[in-house]
């Protein structure tokens, strides 16, 4: 590996850890000596990139500092691409405006045989099996889920049981024959997984949900995992 690829790994690992590393966890990883470290993260400084911290406290790489474009690989190609078109053909509207302008940004700096590697590329997502048209829009859902607001849903269970509640939303999850929204029902005191397709009308409400999304999402993935058979 030359030394620019491995400043530019060394980015690429200090961008997956959210608070200071210790040096000797990023020499580790790197599989570089500790004082070959220091020197790369010094470059790196040098260079501009935002990163905090000294021998024996840590390192942590602010936010706003962009990789360039030529650091990503084929596999990395493939892997943005077939998250693209997945999320294109599965989830809303908006959401898939925004995958194909999101492609169209990496191709435009992309140097010209990995611009053709993009469009080539073999990862094709299948047809999803024929679903419900849901009666509320995804997009209202998650800006609940982004607001942190309070859901209140009108929803028919397997029984065809309708009932009203108050959620805090925390999750959206894709199956291949089911979408499902996880949240906090404040009806049965609980984490409860809701197929979008039986929520027969939603409105948020100006309200925020009294816990913290961060919070219940820790806790939720402590108690819970999602049902194979949901209601």
């Amino acid at each position: 590996m030359s030394r620019s690829e491995r400043l530019l790994s060394l980015l690429q690992v200090l961008r997956r850890y959210r608070q200071p590393v210790s040096g000797k966890t990023l020499a580790h990883e790197m599989n570089i000596s500790i004082r070959t470290l220091y020197r790369d993260i010094a470059s790196l400084q040098a260079q501009g990139a935002d990163i905090e911290g000294e021998p024996g406290l840590g390192y942590v790489l602010r936010p706003g500092y962009l990789l360039p474009p030529l650091m990503l690989t084929r596999e990395e190609i493939e892997a943005l691409v077939l998250g693209a078109r997945f999320v294109a053909q599965r989830t809303d509207a908006q959401l898939a405006s925004a995958a194909r302008e999101a492609l169209a940004k990496i191709t435009a700096v992309l140097p010209a045989d990995l611009r053709q590697t993009l469009h080539d590329t073999p990862m094709i997502v299948g047809p999803s099996p024929a679903q419900t048209p849901p009666a509320v829009e995804l997009a209202q859902l998650r800006l609940g889920i982004r607001n942190e607001q309070v859901l209140r849903i009108t929803y028919q269970d397997a029984s065809g049981i309708q009932t009203e509640r108050d959620i805090w939303p925390l999750v959206l999850t894709f199956f291949e024959g089911a979408r499902v929204l996880v949240a906090w029902c404040c009806l049965r005191q609980s984490f409860r997984h809701f197929r979008i397709d039986r929520i027969i009308q939603c409105t948020l409400l100006d309200q925020r949900s009294p816990k913290r999304r961060t919070t219940l999402l820790k806790q939720w993935r402590q108690e819970n995992t999602i049902p194979e058979r949901l209601f």
